[in-house]
């Protein structure tokens, strides 16, 4: 790529915060982002935990097995995915990892093609992935040997009405492996998302309602003409309430902006 994908700009945010806030949308625990040792990262919430690898140069599957071994203790699975699907939607996520129950591995086989980094693992796996590791058997696919694979081919995956209605193409997988991809991705319009006003934010005469492309928080104010500050609060699809201006949007999203004060 030329740069380190982590830090590639993304309509006014990058991609690793982008691809973390997705997760963190599809998930209920932690979310944790593993780097070679001393990587320099760019911005996180606090909420995300980073982990260094223990050595350099050994490919995902290290990561895999540390991130695995971190969350171990708090979880029967994990979500693994690359820092390189800017398109994730938490959809996805989500319909991936229900089919986790006895399984060792929920794997997404996408137009013929399995995404062993866009795929669900049970964490107590972490032992094995480290011994993979060991024995310079560095290919995440390596994951599926010997263990229970659930293939989740396409139809499989848009039997999820959700998903069916939010990633149609299964664009969540579509990853970013060269500038070429990184333009073609980024070229693409910010996601279609419903922006309204409330309370004192709605005045008479202003667009109060509608749709509105914006691939961040910071975007959908600034549709309806606001900037976000501490006396502005959002509602994430009538739950999430957030002030953070690089909170990912998707397909589907419904923002509420509304008084601070009035939110509580």
């Amino acid at each position: 790529m030329g740069s380190p994908k982590a830090a590639l700009e993304w309509h006014g945010s990058t991609l690793l915060r982008r691809v973390t806030g997705i997760v963190s949308r599809g998930v209920d625990g932690r979310v944790v982002v593993v780097r070679a040792p001393g990587q320099p990262l760019p911005a996180l919430p606090p909420c995300i935990s980073v982990l260094d690898d223990p050595a350099e140069g050994r490919g995902p599957l290290q990561g895999i097995a540390v991130g695995l071994a971190a969350l171990a203790d708090e979880a029967e699975t994990a979500f693994v995915c690359s820092t390189d699907l800017p398109l994730l939607h938490p959809a996805f996520v989500r319909r991936v990892t229900r089919d986790a129950d006895g399984a060792d591995v929920v794997l997404p086989v996408v137009g013929g093609h399995r995404q062993p980094l866009a795929a669900c693992y049970r964490t107590a796996m972490a032992g094995y992935a480290g011994g993979l590791v060991a024995a310079d058997r560095l290919r995440p696919a390596f994951l599926q040997e010997g263990t229970v694979v659930v293939e989740l081919d396409d139809a499989a995956l848009l039997s999820d009405p959700t998903l069916s209605r939010l990633d149609p193409d299964l664009d969540s997988v579509c990853g970013v492996n060269s500038p070429e991809d990184y333009a073609a991705a980024r070229d693409r319009p910010a996601p279609e998302v419903t922006v309204q006003r409330f309370g004192v934010l709605a005045r008479s005469g202003d667009r109060d309602r509608g749709a509105a492309r914006a691939a961040t928080l910071a975007a959908a104010a600034q549709a309806v003409g606001l900037t976000l500050s501490r006396q502005i609060l959002a509602a994430l699809n009538g739950d999430q309430m957030s002030r953070d201006p690089e909170l990912p949007l998707v397909r589907g999203d419904v923002v509420a902006f509304l008084s601070a004060d009035a939110g509580g």
